[in-house]
């Protein structure tokens, strides 16, 4: 039977096993076609409550497991995501609107958050502190009880994984509320490899939903901390939400990311790789590059040659040929592109190639002769959209980085020296030299600053520890202490 056989969960959420949802069903449709590829169940805010009730009761005796236990059920599960990633993979085409590769890169990466996950459980979980007294004094990290994942459709399967693995691994129990646009391969699959590998019922529940979901999964009093991916004004709510309860929530919004060229880089490969940062996955990543500060030198050549590419990049069904762009998710974000691009050329800009739709398919877009107040400039656009603008000393180059109130990801094109001097005066939560913005490793802390989230990180065993554990400190004497009273 497939892993993803509908029988299974067609019409159903998962609270300690498959269920109808309070909220009935809803279709998963692919943005491509149109075509609904089926059903699943739709969770109501009394199935949050229920859920939250198990997860608690469950996440006890899963924290006490032995550390080898917890480590063996994540080491499984990422083997399951490379022995059932074709079929995943396909789930990913045609409900994400992905090419195949974006697809293999996901459950490549979902697999890999399985394995560094399992290093949890046996990692250090504390440290031995000095004490004034007589009495040994520790710091010590213990599991915060139940965590809540709220996650995109852009990358469903990773942007879920990678706070779902390490906080199983941890001793934690998951509320995983996925976009209902992507509910299957940003959920269901979650769900079906965790049950294939032998995570204990209730530790992982499924509740797609929609806002009312959302604040559910924030407001129920079992959970402690909220793991979210997404734009930066639903961030808001969730963070506002989460201080009114006292909860931590560690946010990764949205971003307006700069690639910055410098002078005397290879303008070929610059190309490429700003190509790559700015169409990869239609744009729809918050890592995409939404702004590229090219030096004056290189600024015409530039701009002719990433036209160039646009224009040659194929688009269409992922999942019915060979292309470089699939479609965008739905008409609402579409529609939303377009009136960006619409509303930048009244403010001035140009439009060098593209700035057409088919369909749900927007055609690679590069704009010129733009200002750092044009909307395509100043907005995240979340499309295949390549805003270009020069800049003639370093200093500027900053300037203009800095500028943006979005602090997620800068890449720096050119000279190691000069990106290194730069690198320094950036304030972005990830900067890559001589690569464009889009990297992820499941060992590396994922974060941005300002707009882009509120300074915790995804990834890597020190990060993980701080969102997914509380510190206890803890003393101990050989016998009872003396008193004055």
């Amino acid at each position: 039977m497939p892993l993803l056989d509908p029988a299974v969960w067609g019409g159903k959420i998962n609270i300690g096993g498959w269920k109808p949802g309070r909220s009935g069903t809803a279709p998963s449709i692919e943005p491509a076609t149109g075509n609904v590829l089926g059903h699943h169940g739709v969770a109501g805010v009394d199935d949050v409550a229920e859920a939250a009730a198990v997860a608690r009761a469950a996440q006890s005796d899963w924290a006490a497991r032995a550390p080898e236990e917890r480590a063996a059920v994540l080491r499984r599960a990422g083997s399951l995501w490379e022995e059932h990633g074709a079929e995943i993979q396909g789930w990913l085409v045609r409900e994400s609107g992905g090419i195949p590769a974006k697809a293999a890169l996901e459950t490549h990466l979902a697999a890999h958050e399985c394995y560094e996950a399992s290093a949890l459980p046996s990692h250090p979980a504390g440290d031995v502190l000095s004490s004034n007294d007589e009495r040994w004094s520790f710091a010590r990290r213990r599991p915060v009880g139940v965590v809540s994942v709220i996650a995109p459709f852009n990358f469903p399967l990773i942007l879920s994984i990678r706070a779902v693995a390490p906080a199983l691994a941890l001793g934690n129990a998951v509320l995983l509320k996925p976009d209902p646009r992507t509910t299957v391969s940003g959920g269901v699959a979650l769900l079906r490899i965790f049950e294939e590998a032998g995570l204990p019922a209730g530790l992982l529940s499924l509740l797609p939903g929609g806002a009312d979901i959302g604040a559910a999964v924030v407001e129920a009093p079992e959970v402690r901390v909220i793991a979210f991916t997404g734009s930066t004004a639903a961030g808001r709510h969730v963070g506002e939400t989460a201080a009114r309860h006292l909860k931590r929530a560690h946010l990764e919004l949205g971003g307006n990311n700069a690639l910055i060229v410098l002078p005397g880089a290879d303008l070929d490969k610059a190309v490429s790789a700003a190509a790559f940062g700015s169409f990869m996955h239609q744009g729809q990543i918050c890592m995409a590059t939404g702004r590229h500060i090219v030096h004056e030198s290189l600024y015409e050549a530039y701009v002719e040659k990433i036209a160039d590419k646009a224009r040659e990049l194929p688009v269409g069904d992922p999942a019915a040929e060979q292309v470089a762009l699939g479609p965008i998710i739905d008409e609402t974000q579409l529609k939303r592109v377009d009136a960006v691009v619409q509303e930048a050329v009244l403010h001035g800009a140009r439009i060098a190639a593209g700035g057409t739709h088919e369909g749900q398919f927007y055609t690679p877009t590069v704009l010129t002769g733009l200002d750092a107040d044009n909307p395509a400039w100043s907005q995240e656009i979340f499309g295949p959209v390549a805003p270009v603008m020069a800049f003639s000393t370093l200093d500027e180059a900053v300037e203009l980085c800095n500028s943006s109130e979005y602090g997620l990801s800068v890449g720096i094109l050119g000279d190691v020296g000069q990106a290194m001097k730069l690198a320094d005066r950036i304030d972005s939560g990830k900067i890559h030299i001589n690569e464009q913005t889009v990297s992820d490793e499941a060992n590396a802390p994922f974060g941005g600053t300002k707009s882009s989230g509120n300074g915790s990180r995804a990834g890597g065993a020190q990060a993980n520890l701080e969102a997914f554990t509380e510190v206890q400190w803890l003393t101990m004497r050989p016998e009872i202490a003396p008193y004055p009273f």
